[in-house]
């Protein structure tokens, strides 16, 4: 088998046909991780846990199971029992946890091997995964698979590296404004954010219950609807007839683009519609003014209560002052003390207020209003998805600054929206750029549950765009 260009399906069907072994596979698994230290993609490598587990696979393993002896990775805020869960904070480096998430308890039992906990960035609160808490490498934060003096995107920086780095070809992020889309758009490689609550969170450490989900990142998007099935249940889904689809774009979301993703957004749209996707040009106005009207204010004020709850759980003690005071990456201590742990938000005279009024607000009225714009939007212009690019920039350097305020903002610019709006969307690598060479990504945010929907269009869009050839 071609490592470079194994999907996990095809890694699947390999091992269900007996023509090669789960030792093999998780052998080179294990091997190109350690290979690519550099990358910073993994806290934890259980080698000797894995290679026991694909043995045992090889020797009595079901191999009607769907992911029957396939190693895969596993972000480090979900629970894996027996592996360290830090969170990527040094506060919890030593959480071990004696049970699976249930997320991961669905993998496990279709057979998947899980080689490691991958890097994130601290706390899964920010889009670079510049994390100063963890490295493998020489240099602090998790790097691009295709240039390692760039970033890999965030909060699940380490699973998106991992697989457009080809040492797994799929695993397991969170996102909670971007974060399975960002690093998966910028390491070129497909992921899901599915509608809320179609997967348990249960076993995660949380930011936002209103906002947060697990989201499965793969190779390609069929691979993305394999590890979907897996966790949600329901038969296998079939490509779907692009004649049939309908598509809406914004002409907000096509804001602050560098010169390669814009080139390359506008060709894809014109192959969408070469094989008969149908575009239309749609206007949401007061898009922007509500995103921000939720945004912040939810994840910010819910990261208390929530982090508080998962702590009493986690059994380790601690408090949320106490994880707070060990924060090691600047920008996230920044926001645990002025705004998290003092329950403060900037009003917009950049004064701190109280965050308890402005929260409220955006759960009652602004959310409830956002999901109206959006689903008055896909029904009246008849939509089967909104098509963005899913950063309106290519990887940049990594470093401190990668981390700003301003980078952040910029990099979730077109992920925020359908985030907050519990809405589900895909992400599909669909070039490389011109000039930087680096991966660019398309997104399809669609209505409420209808996540097997857009799993059918990112699959017949796999046949259109092909896999991103491996990083030199």
């Amino acid at each position: 088998m071609d490592f470079d260009q194994l999907t996990l399906t095809e890694a699947a069907a390999g091992l269900s046909a007996g023509t090669i072994t789960s030792t093999a596979l998780t052998r080179e698994a294990l091997a190109r991780a350690k290979a690519n230290a550099e990358l910073n993609a993994f806290v934890t490598l259980d080698e000797a846990g894995a290679l026991k587990a694909a043995a045992a696979f090889d020797a009595t393993g079901d191999k009607t199971k769907s992911l029957g002896g396939v190693p895969i990775v596993i972000k480090d805020n979900i629970e894996v029992a027996g592996l360290p869960c830090s969170a990527g904070t040094p506060a919890l480096k030593n959480y071990i946890p004696k049970a699976d998430a249930p997320v991961v308890a669905k993998l496990r039992d279709a057979g998947a091997v899980i080689i490691g906990k991958t890097s994130m960035h601290e706390l899964a609160f920010g889009i670079s995964g510049y994390n100063t808490a963890f490295k493998t490498g020489s240099e602090f934060g998790v790097r691009n698979a295709y240039d390692r003096a760039l970033i890999a995107g965030g909060s699940s920086s380490g699973t998106g590296a991992a697989i457009g780095a080809r040492i797994v070809a799929g695993g397991l992020g969170t996102d909670t404004g971007g974060s399975v889309r960002v690093p998966a758009a910028l390491n070129g490689c497909a992921s899901l954010r599915p509608t809320v609550g179609r997967y348990p969170q249960g076993g995660i450490a949380p930011i936002s219950h209103t906002r947060d989900t697990a989201g499965p990142m793969a190779a390609t998007m069929a691979d993305v609807a394999l590890l979907d099935r897996v966790i949600a249940g329901g038969d296998s889904i079939a490509a779907a007839d692009l004649t049939q689809v309908r598509v809406g774009i914004v002409k907000a979301m096509l804001a602050n683009l560098d010169a390669d993703t814009e080139a390359a957004f506008h060709a894809a749209v014109a192959q969408m519609k070469a094989r008969g996707i149908v575009v239309v040009e749609i206007e949401m106005p007061q898009l922007a003014e509500l995103d921000g009207q939720v945004s912040f204010p939810i994840a910010l004020y819910e990261a208390y209560d929530d982090l508080v709850a998962y702590l009493k759980l986690t059994g380790t003690g601690l408090s949320i002052e106490a994880v707070a005071k060990e924060i090691a990456s600047a920008d996230v201590k920044g926001t645990y003390d002025g705004l998290v742990i003092p329950r403060k938000l900037p009003a917009p005279d950049g004064t701190l207020v109280d965050a308890k009024p402005i929260y409220d607000a955006a759960i009652k009225t602004a959310r409830p209003a956002l999901q109206a714009l959006y689903s008055k939007t896909f029904a009246d212009n008849r939509l089967d998805a909104i098509a963005f690019p899913t950063t309106p920039r290519v990887a940049i350097p990594s470093n401190p600054e990668s981390s700003s305020f301003e980078n952040f903002g910029l990099f979730i610019q077109n992920t925020d929206p359908g985030s907050n709006a519990g809405i589900p969307g895909i992400q599909i690598p669909i070039a490389l750029g011109a000039s930087s060479q680096l991966p660019i990504g398309l997104e399809l945010d669609g209505p409420a549950g209808s996540d097997r929907r857009l799993l059918a269009i990112g699959m017949a869009l796999d046949s259109v765009f092909g896999r991103l050839p491996p990083p030199r």
